[in-house]
């Protein structure tokens, strides 16, 4: 079985049964804080726990829930909705929109697989916006 490798080897993040549905988990890829959050047809989603507006590690605290067919996440902080599947905002809360980064996950048996980049956006992009 080949995983996730585009010229990188995925990284064993945790095991299936550290997540709880629709509860958020922190994991620290390389120097990255990434949210990991298991939603209830056993889709994994990650995407970076750093939350673009205010510049805290929280999205893992975040509320999941869903704008019509896109799995989300509300940042604790300021409320604004992410799309778990693009980073996308969905509600900027009247501020500028902004993205979270999002790593390709996958599981495998029990196991849940991130590639070591993510593959949209990045912290570092995220953290000069909120300077």
């Amino acid at each position: 079985m080949t995983l996730l490798t585009d010229g990188g080897d995925a990284i064993r993040v945790c095991s299936i049964r550290d997540l709880e549905v629709e509860r958020g988990r922190a994991a620290l890829i390389g120097a990255e804080q990434v949210a990991l959050f298991l939603l209830p047809n056993g889709d994994v989603h990650a995407v970076s726990n750093l939350d673009p507006y205010s510049g805290a590690n929280v999205i893992s605290r975040g509320i999941v829930g869903t704008r019509g067919e896109a799995p989300t996440v509300a940042s604790p902080m300021h409320k604004q909705v992410f799309d778990l599947r693009t980073g996308e905002c969905l509600e900027t809360q009247g501020k500028p929109a902004r993205r979270l980064a999002v790593w390709v996950a996958q599981t495998v048996g029990d196991d849940v697989y991130l590639l070591p980049q993510p593959a949209q956006a990045s912290v570092s992009d995220a953290l000069q916006e909120v300077r």
